[in-house]
């Protein structure tokens, strides 16, 4: 057979020659798209593309990452990492920032509020003695002997000095600062006026017991009333302090157990999918952390059991002793002033009147009994309560002297009721001085009772904001090395 060869040809858009005899059409013209119409002046221009959606925050933007690095292992293990390290550095932070606080509150009770307290009732105590003596000096007329005098200028020597010092040590804003300044006032005042007082008195004008009555009168409406509220100010800053100082760091605790389970929690997670019992870097965070805890729970307690010690058996007896000792001061120098008086002064209590100086200075051995009694409860020591018996015994012997003394006066032995009470030997002066001088032992005694306790609790506390910190930090970058250790066997 012949091979048969078949040619194609292609359609051609030409027309076909006329030759073909088919009919012949027109040609189409191509149709032109419609012109867009024309943009009216003014309008804004038509936005290229498809509407765009409204731009989204970064916060939503972010927490959408983290949902996609959630889904995979790695990103997990970076958010619990990254959660780890937080908790671990919150809790050293919270406790640095706590434990700060109260070592602070504890060494203001040590080195400032309670010395201060101490340097108030001082300041009380000396110009209450002061006002004694100038008052035994004047029963003396011109025999005053040498040590009265200097037992006068001493205390208001004492209270000047302390004065000054609290000024030094006082807040420009506290309120104390207007007392301080107050005394500061009438102290030279009120010495000026004893000064006349005994120079009439050496020359016998009568007139020098009228000064002496005025200084009296100044002392106990005015400087004393000053000195107590001082004393009660200062004694309420110490309340304070102490208040700062004793709280438990509950939030700390709290941030601390929370870290040590995120931290058992991951590392019981991390077991569970690779059979790996330990994770060194997580190990070594839950060390610190663990070591910052019973650091601050252990610390923190025995600092407030050395402070509650300090409070219970030396800020409460220093209080009452010093009262003691105030009480004993006003009746002796009410004792004074009953002869230097001699009868001019009377106060009418129901439907009887009394000797007004006679009448305070049985107010004030009462209260100085009931106090003697709470300080006698309050000592924990030998030390402690020998001295407050031998001042209550002290006490009761011139209760016996005193109502001796006022029967001779009352019967018109002045001479006798003096010597009873100013004498050498026998007198209310002794039992006085007795009295003084063991509140004086007793309290030299608490305070170093005090000194030691709140040294205590002042001692427990130190290093532990700076060592919490520390820790923190090396915890914090041990959790990120053990997570990071296990990132790495993904790359």
């Amino acid at each position: 057979m012949g091979e048969v060869t078949v040619t194609y040809t292609p359609k051609s858009s030409t027309p076909p020659p006329a030759s073909s005899g088919l009919p012949i059409l027109p040609a189409v013209p191509a149709q032109a798209s419609p012109p867009a119409p024309a943009r009216p002046p003014g309008s804004p221009a038509a936005p290229h593309g498809s509407p765009q959606s409204p731009r989204r925050t970064a916060f939503a933007e972010g927490l959408d990452r983290l949902r996609t690095a959630a889904t995979t292992e790695p990103g997990r293990l970076r958010i619990i990492g990254a959660l780890l390290a937080l908790l671990v550095i919150a809790f050293g932070s919270v406790t640095a920032w706590q434990m700060t606080d109260r070592a602070a509150a504890a060494d203001d009770v040590l080195t400032s509020s309670q010395p201060l307290t101490s340097d108030a009732a001082d300041i009380y105590r000396s110009l209450a003695d002061a006002n004694t003596a100038a008052s035994s000096g004047f029963l003396a007329g011109g025999q005053e002997s040498a040590t009265t005098r200097d037992r006068y200028e001493k205390d208001i020597r004492t209270a000047a000095e302390k004065l000054v010092n609290a000024a030094a040590n006082a807040n420009p804003d506290s309120p104390s600062t207007a007392t301080i300044a107050e005394l500061n006032r009438l102290l030279p005042e009120y010495k000026g006026l004893i000064e006349r007082a005994r120079t009439y008195n050496r020359q016998g004008f009568p007139v020098g017991g009228a000064y002496l009555r005025y200084a009296n009168e100044k002392m106990q409406q005015q400087m004393l009333p000053a000195a107590e509220d001082l004393y009660q100010k200062e004694n309420q800053r110490l309340e304070a302090d102490y208040a700062d100082a004793r709280p438990y760091p509950w939030a700390a605790i709290a941030l601390g157990v929370l870290a040590l389970a995120a931290l058992a929690w991951s590392q019981h997670r991390m077991y569970r999918r690779t059979n790996r019992v330990l994770n060194h870097g997580l190990v070594a965070a839950t060390a610190t952390a663990t070591v910052v805890l019973l650091w601050l729970v252990v610390g923190h307690s025995v600092a407030r059991a050395a402070l509650d010690d300090s409070y219970d058996h030396g800020v409460r007896s220093l209080n009452v002793l010093h009262d003691a000792r105030i009480a004993s001061l006003k009746a002796r120098g009410n004792e004074n002033l009953t002869l230097v008086a001699r009868g001019a002064e009377t106060k009418k209590v129901g439907d009887r009147t009394y000797d007004a100086y006679d009448h305070d200075f049985g107010t004030d051995i009462k209260a100085l009994g009931a106090r003697l009694e709470a300080a006698g409860k309050l000592a924990d020591d030998a030390a402690g309560e020998r001295p407050v018996t031998t001042a209550t015994g002290n006490m009761k012997e011139w209760q016996k002297r005193h109502a001796a003394a006022r029967e001779q006066d009352e019967n018109g032995n002045y001479q006798q009721a003096l010597d009873l009470v100013i004498g050498a030997k026998g007198a209310t002066g002794e039992c006085f001085d007795s009295v003084d001088a063991n509140l004086r032992a007793a309290l030299a005694h608490e305070e170093t009772e005090f000194r030691h306790a709140a040294g205590d609790g002042r001692d427990a506390l130190t290093g532990l904001p700076a060592g919490a910190a520390v820790l923190a930090v090396l915890g914090a970058a041990g959790a990120v090395l053990g997570i990071g250790r296990r990132l790495s066997e993904y790359r």
